[in-house]
């Protein structure tokens, strides 16, 4: 596949441009990989068909939503209006998600996350990052993560996720149970061990124990930090060198440089901070800081129910500060560094052929044209699944 007539690439690959941006260009697709991507006066000689023409569209790599809970039953509207109402926000209502999860099928759960897997393939996301984390259960725990191995290589266990109501009287125990019989049958399902540790969940002691227990279990570490308030969060993933931490709503300077100083990617989450009225993040400073931003959409049933990148590309923008391309580009490059993947990304040689065709003339549209279906087409391993 030749796609010709590109008016605007985003590349990720400052080799290729500033900002890694080339104009009226094209990109060679052969099998699942990218085998040449540059200008169109540079197209390389015997390029095999088919021959596509963009018609000066811009072109993107596909979306990377490095955390997702897509594996639940049930909703939580009643929650969301009582919030927008004024009730304040706490991580307990994850409890009731817990509730409706557990009495659920398995196959009720697969039809779920598969419907909003492909909700967010039809947005533009070709990789995936999934959690366990609403059944704080053994056996439920293994059943999450069963269903999420159907839709992704990256798989994240979550049983940390809040203390369940049973074991409301001792979270020690709980923590127990995590780091010992529940990591013993769930390890092998996952690639990551992550830990909420903030205000109504487990603190900095508790969520070093579970990240510790996920290392030695061989699995990368990820966490959700300093959402609700500032904490211990930030500073536990730089000092054990976790791949990201996410939330990050309340940082101090000294959290932003150790964060950067660790190579742990900062994941920002907007539309979580949309649905709780909580105040944003400050990019900028993260940013400044020399960390690497990731943007998600951190799907959830309580906080951030969507699978649309694009709308955390514009909330990022216009409220974040966030320029276009910083944007777009942790929505994608950003995010393959949090999955620790050098595959998806980037549109260069050798990177898996995940592509993004907008119905716009630049990538900035994204932001410019908020809540506007953009994505044309998607291509993803070299095959056309929108458009």
């Amino acid at each position: 596949m030749l796609l010709d007539g590109i008016g605007e690439l985003l590349t990720n690959d400052p080799a290729l441009g500033p900002d890694g941006v080339i104009h009226d260009a094209a990109v060679a697709v052969e099998g699942d990989r990218v085998v040449w991507a540059g200008p169109r006066s540079a197209t390389p000689d015997g390029v095999a068909g088919p021959w596509v023409d963009v018609e000066g569209r811009a072109v993107l790599p596909g979306f990377v939503d490095s955390h997702t809970h897509l594996v639940f039953a049930g909703d939580r509207a009643a929650e969301f209006d009582a919030r927008m109402r004024g009730e304040r926000y706490a991580a307990g209502g994850i409890r009731s998600t817990v509730e409706a999860t557990r009495g659920a099928t398995d196959v009720e759960l697969s039809a779920r996350a598969r419907r909003l897997a492909d909700e967010a393939v039809r947005s533009g996301t070709t990789t995936l990052e999934v959690k366990s984390g609403y059944g704080l259960t053994v056996d439920d725990e293994v059943r999450l993560l069963g269903v999420a191995t159907t839709l992704t290589g990256d798989v994240t266990f979550l049983g940390a996720h809040v203390v369940p109501p049973e074991f409301a009287d001792d979270p020690d125990v709980y923590v127990d149970l995590v780091c010992g019989a529940m990591l013993d049958a769930c390890a092998s399902l996952a690639r990551w061990c992550d830990v909420f540790c903030d205000r109504g969940a487990f603190d900095g002691a508790q969520a070093r124990r579970v990240l510790e227990a996920g290392r030695d279990h061989g699995l990368g570490l990820r966490i959700h930090a300093n959402q609700l308030e500032h904490g211990p969060g930030a500073r536990l993933a730089a000092d054990l060198g976790a791949a990201s931490a996410d939330h990050l709503t309340h940082l101090d300077d000294d959290d932003r440089e150790a964060l950067a100083a660790a190579g742990v990617v900062a994941t920002l989450l907007p539309v979580a901070e949309l649905s709780t009225r909580s105040p944003w993040p400050d990019a900028r400073r993260l940013l400044d800081a020399g960390a690497t931003l990731a943007l998600a959409t951190d799907c959830n049933p309580g906080t951030s129910f969507t699978t649309n990148m694009p709308i955390v590309i514009a909330l990022a923008v216009t409220a974040m500060g966030m320029t276009p391309v910083e944007a777009v580009r942790a929505a994608t490059a950003g995010g393959a560094a949090a999955l620790r993947r050098e595959d998806v990304g980037r549109i260069a040689a050798g990177a898996r052929a995940d592509l993004l065709v907008l119905d716009a003339p630049s990538f900035v549209h994204l932001a410019y044209r908020p809540g506007v279906p953009l994505v044309r087409t998607v291509i993803r391993g070299g095959s056309v699944v929108v458009g």
